[in-house]
């Protein structure tokens, strides 16, 4: 088992989520690579590490700088069956990784297993648990955000292989997650275990706050490179209005009246048109919406 946290810049968070893999209850090998992304290597000498199988190594990232690059130089590393995922503000419940594994023996065909998050946000913890099964399609229509990256487990040869390495071509990493989520679903159906095992940390700033520009380019790249989304009205309007939110908050205003147009067009229920036609016409700020949903454990 390999488990790969590519990290940057939060030293206390990553020894938290450092801990709590090597804390597991999963009684097989755990090799944990931490990829320091733009950073100094950090030994990490003050980790004990148990002497009875697991291991933790530090490298420096090798491949493009930013998350996608970061994860990559893990997998590359990787020497495991099985990889995982881990943020480097996240942590792992103990009896996430062997309660993945139990369940993926009752469904051997699914490429990857995920686990419910418990998201700690303005002093709240809330639970939020992923579908049973998941598909392509289901993808296309919503994120389904309740399949976090911090919880994915995949065979190392599918992520080597039919699946693919994270995109390192995505303007600011934004939406790497979601691009290898399709991809894994085009490929084979995606598992989920109802019980909430990864916290996931809100209560601190996040490495695209307020960094518009990337998030725009990343959901216009996403939106060219799946072009399922032409088929898909309801999973259009959502990363459309996404776009448009993103590009009202750098106030470009006419752009930002586009993309919501566009918007409303594929789904008139879709709320960030609403809420990116009010920024844009300077009714409210961009930050105090996102504060809102935040605090209801939501993300842009």
């Amino acid at each position: 088992m390999s488990v790969i946290i590519a990290t940057r810049g939060r030293p206390e968070l990553l020894r938290s989520a450092v801990r709590s893999i090597l804390d597991q209850d999963y009684p097989g090998q755990i090799d944990l690579t931490v990829v320091f992304d733009q950073t100094a290597v950090d030994p990490m000498d003050d980790i004990d590490v148990p002497a009875a199988r697991r291991q933790v190594r530090t490298v420096p990232n090798s491949r493009t700088p930013g998350l996608a690059g970061g994860r990559n130089t893990g997998i590359q590393a990787a020497t495991g069956d099985l990889i995982a995922f881990c943020d480097d503000d996240d942590e792992w419940l103990p009896a996430k990784l062997r309660t993945q594994i139990e369940t993926w023996k009752g469904d051997p065909a699914a490429v990857l297993v995920a686990t419910g998050i418990r998201i700690a946000t303005f002093g709240r913890m809330l639970d939020r648990l992923p579908p049973r099964r998941t598909e392509f399609a289901d993808l296309l229509r919503s994120r389904t955000t309740e399949i976090h990256p911090s919880s994915f487990l995949m065979r190392r040869s599918d992520v080597l292989g039919r699946i693919g390495l994270v995109d390192e071509e995505l303007p600011a990493s934004y939406g790497e997650d979601y691009d290898f989520l399709l991809r894994a679903a085009r490929v084979g159906h995606i598992l989920g275990v109802s019980e909430p095992l990864v916290i996931v940390h809100w209560n601190r700033t996040s490495f695209f706050d307020g960094k518009w520009r990337g998030i725009a380019d990343g959901l216009t790249y996403l939106l060219q490179k799946h072009p399922e989304f032409s088929g898909s009205a309801v999973g259009s309007a959502r990363i459309e209005g996404q776009i448009a939110f993103a590009l009202a908050a750098l106030g470009m205003r006419a752009e930002a009246f586009r993309w919501a147009r566009s918007t409303i067009r594929h789904d008139r229920s879709q709320l960030r048109a609403y809420a990116a036609v009010a920024i844009a016409a300077r009714l409210v700020p961009a930050s105090v919406l996102v504060s809102a949903v935040n605090r209801r454990g939501r993300g842009l």
